[in-house]
């Protein structure tokens, strides 16, 4: 597919992983800055995205919305970047299992406890992570055991289980354990996290 990539979001986002991934497959994409509470809930935007959220990207007449299904999109539309292990590849079960854990368990729980909202211990086997603690053990699990979630190979997994990992270090939603700090520190120095946290960092609003 050789169709036009068009990519919305705002740089106080979860766009900032789509950016990365972007970034990571090297080819060339349209960006439109959209504002929270005005363009953000356009008519025009709502037909991309009904929940009137970022990020968003337009492939063709392709159109893909939540962080996670973008980075698996990207990695299988453009497999000339190598960021998924092949199909058969038996890495692709670790590919699956963990951004998917970090989409589902992972943010259900740090969002649940900054919230407050955490299922108490007698009703855990009803919510989807468990508990808080088991989540987060589980992720340390997942990062410790090679350089990258697929062992030698980045891949789009890394991507999104690191920004999910950097930005909970950051906000203090997830503690500095020495493996998280690690692992992001690897991804933090990738060519394409630099770039893509350089673009969206001068996207900021100027501060007068």
């Amino acid at each position: 597919m050789t169709d036009t990539l068009t990519f919305y979001t705002n740089p106080m986002s979860r766009g900032r992983i789509a950016r990365w991934m972007l970034e990571e497959v090297g080819r060339p994409y349209e960006t439109v800055l959209l504002e929270y509470g005005t363009t953000m809930k356009s008519g025009e935007y709502l037909a991309i995205n009904p929940m009137g959220k970022v990020p968003a990207i337009r492939h063709g007449d392709m159109v893909v919305t939540e962080s996670a299904a973008i980075c698996a999109y990207l990695a299988d539309a453009f497999p000339e970047a190598g960021l998924a292990p092949p199909p058969g590849d038996r890495k692709r079960g670790a590919y699956y299992r963990w951004m998917f854990f970090a989409a589902g368990p992972v943010e259900s729980a740090v969002t649940g406890k900054s919230l407050g909202l955490l299922a108490p211990p007698d009703k855990k086997m009803m919510a989807g992570y468990g508990s808080f603690e088991e989540t987060i053990d589980a992720l340390e699990q997942a990062v410790s055991g090679g350089p990258y979630i697929c062992g030698e190979q980045f891949t789009a997994a890394d991507v999104y289980v690191g920004s999910q990992i950097g930005w909970g270090m950051m906000f203090g939603s997830i503690e500095k354990r020495p493996a998280f700090e690690e692992y992001f520190g690897r991804l933090g120095q990738r060519p394409a996290a630099i770039r893509a946290r350089g673009i969206d960092d001068a996207l900021m609003p100027k501060q007068s």
